[in-house]
């Protein structure tokens, strides 16, 4: 069977259950005792192995599975959960995340992952020793509850030998050997092993099997069950006189409490009262997922781009049409026309829709980062998430990840104090991180505020004063806002030592750079120790958009509703000289004038204008009044990029195609506001 048709469903799917259990993972660690989670987590584990195993990505489905049974042992309360488990688990799953990247980019999945699957086995047998105390006594448990782990099948003729043997004063043991990884000849020295075990005792039952370990299919270490009369300890030297052997733990099992777990097993006790709300709860979530069963399809995103410039092409047909009806002034082509827009309109909304997804796709990677990074930088920090759901455009949301991550690393390394610095300022030593979404308008805001140092508006100035940013003289009539985005200017930074999460001099400027050229503006507000406030306004959506057509000369232009407060019509006489620029008093403020038809090198006759038109646009706080000959009013366009060959035009962000078929600039109102 050809598998290559279900790999895009199966990379889907697989990135899926990953993030379902990073997030699943997180709330474990604040739940170490919450056994649901765990099952939860266990079951996304197995059907990534079991995809992954039917798609022929074996490395995949052997790490998956050895995870697994770390899971299985916390979920059976065999392996007590610490942050330091969880690290090695979360390390897991960034191995099986980049396997996944791997496939996506056309690979085979391949990746060294056997220092993780070292430490999962070290956690699966009860060899896992962390730093600290706590962690020790959970290691030291889990030494006494590997032999479940090792032989999880035991029938009843093995389990009555035990029994007898006992009786008859052996000793049953079960013993741990790991070999060297040096080893060159495994079943070499599984036999001496097995060699000095039989001259002392008689072997009920290996793990792995007698046949696997003599066709060396183990890494390095095996488990036997050994009926004698010598000492656990006895036994361990001899083994250890056997080269090549790294490791050797024997212990005394106890078939008791295995025999009375199979017990349990076969024959579950009758749910209590307690779990009766758990019953319910499960009852319920069965029956509204069986109610949403089939009402939601994948549809491959390049399907939907295909939609979107059928219907790109659509608009513009359909302000052609407006026109020649306009034009001709037929009423039943009128009417027709009018029947279309309409239409048309509730298609263009539908589409939009489609292409909509929600922010969460991106907000969900930061609960893991700001986790790890807290850990790296020695803080605690409460991640607040809240407006998960607010939907974006797709394209949109591929863009807005980078700046989100310069953000949050940002106020993480910046902002939030260590707990020890925290205190002195009567803080809680635990830091609050909040991540909003919400919609305004057509417009997306997202916002990172946190409550730490804020903005020191000296230190600001002094660099920027250093680095020629401002002179002396323009810094003490800088405003809060205006020295705040100081510290978004290229190669800006106030950090005392370069670290491995910021401190380079980049990051708020790229950040700046990203939101604007997505149409949208980034705003901060700060006071000093109490937080910051960064507030992004970004468009819904970037393939249709709503614009001012003008005209200079006989060229048309296009400027972004988004970007204008007002437009006016100013007397010649109006317009003033300041600083050797042409300006106009706009309610109270200064505002610059910029004449489109020098920017873009456009041929004017001699004629003197006793009248300008005038679009004003804004970015941030500041503003200018782009000068054109004409206004010819409101549209909906389609953006259309300028192409491989038309990069980095100065103030041009696309073209658009008018329903007269003349091709229209969009104009950067940005990249001409200084």
């Amino acid at each position: 069977m050809d598998m290559n048709q279900y790999i895009d469903v199966f990379i889907d799917e697989s990135k899926e259950n990953l993030q379902s259990m990073n997030d699943l993972l997180l709330e474990l660690e604040k739940s170490p005792t919450d056994l649901d989670i765990v099952g939860e987590i266990f079951r996304a584990a197995h059907t990534l192995k079991g995809m992954s195993a039917t798609m022929g990505f074996q490395d995949l489905a052997n790490l998956t599975h050895k995870m697994e049974n770390v899971l299985d042992g916390v979920r059976n309360q065999q392996i007590v959960v610490t942050s330091d488990i969880l690290d090695v688990v979360f390390e897991s799953v960034d191995d099986l995340e980049a396997m996944i990247q791997d496939i996506a980019s056309g690979g085979n999945g391949k990746r060294d992952v056997s220092l993780v699957v070292h430490k999962l086995q070290d956690i699966e047998e009860g060899r896992y020793i962390a730093n600290n105390s706590q962690n020790e006594v959970a290691a030291a448990t889990q030494v006494h509850t590997k032999v479940e782990n090792s032989f999880k099948r035991l029938d009843e003729f093995e389990l009555s030998v035990l029994e007898e043997s006992r009786e008859q004063g052996y000793q049953n043991l079960h013993v741990y050997v790991q070999l060297r990884n040096d080893c060159l000849l495994k079943a070499a020295r599984v036999y001496m092993v097995f060699d000095v075990l039989e001259q002392i005792g008689e072997i009920i039952k290996s793990n792995p099997s007698v046949e696997a370990l003599e066709e060396e299919q183990f890494d390095y270490e095996f488990t036997v069950l050994l009926v004698t009369k010598e000492t656990p300890e006895d036994v361990k030297q001899r083994i250890l006189k056997v080269s090549e052997i790294d490791k050797v733990e024997v212990e005394i099992f106890n078939q008791d409490s295995f025999s009375k777990q199979k017990e349990e097993q076969f024959n579950p006790k009758e749910p209590s009262s307690s779990s009766g709300k758990d019953k319910e709860s499960t009852e319920k979530s069965s029956t509204q997922k069986s109610q949403t069963t089939g009402k939601t399809i994948r549809v491959n995103i390049d399907r939907l781009d295909v939609l979107m410039n059928l219907f790109e092409e659509l608009v513009i047909d359909r302000g052609r049409l407006e026109q020649i009806s306009n034009e001709l002034e037929h009423q039943g082509l009128h009417e027709t026309v009018e029947r279309m827009s309409r239409i048309s309109g509730d298609l263009q909304s539908i589409i939009l829709n489609m292409r909509m997804v929600p922010v969460d796709q991106v907000f969900n990677r930061f609960p893991r980062m700001v986790r790890q990074l807290a850990k790296d930088l020695h803080k605690q920090v409460n991640l607040e998430i809240s407006g998960a759901e607010t939907e974006l455009d797709r394209t949109v949301i591929d863009e807005i990840g980078d700046p989100l991550v310069h953000l949050i690393r940002n106020a993480l390394d910046h902002g939030i104090e260590l707990p020890e610095e925290r205190s002195r300022k009567g803080k809680l030593e635990e830091g609050m991180l909040s991540l909003r979404a919400y919609h305004s308008g057509n417009h997306v805001f997202i916002e990172i505020e946190d409550d730490g140092a804020g903005i020191n508006r000296e230190k600001v100035v002094q660099k920027a004063i250093h680095n020629g940013l401002v002179s002396k003289e323009q810094a003490q009539s800088l405003s809060d806002s205006q020295i705040n985005e100081l510290i978004m200017e290229s190669g800006f930074s106030t950090a005392e030592k370069i670290s491995d999460v910021s401190g380079r001099g980049v990051g708020l400027d790229v950040v700046k750079n990203t939101i604007e050229s997505l149409g949208g503006s980034i705003f901060i507000e700060s006071k000093l120790d109490k937080g910051s406030l960064f507030s992004i306004q970004l468009p819904l959506t970037l393939s249709i958009i709503s614009v001012m057509l003008v005209e200079i000369q006989e060229e048309k232009f296009a400027i972004p509703l988004s970007s204008i407060i007002e437009t006016a019509i100013v007397k010649k006489e109006e317009i003033m000289s300041a600083h050797h620029k042409k300006v106009i008093d706009f309610r109270g403020k200064v505002v610059p004038l910029v004449f489109l038809k020098d920017v873009f090198d456009i041929p004017t006759g001699d004629s003197e204008d006793s009248f300008f038109s005038i679009v004003i646009v804004r970015k941030g706080d500041k503003m200018a009044g782009l000068v054109v000959d004409s206004l010819i009013g409101q549209q909906e366009i389609v953006l259309k990029s300028l192409g491989n060959y038309l990069t980095n035009v100065f103030a041009i962000s696309g073209a658009t195609i008018l329903g007269d078929g003349q091709v229209a600039l969009i104009i950067d109102s940005n990249a001409l506001i200084k």
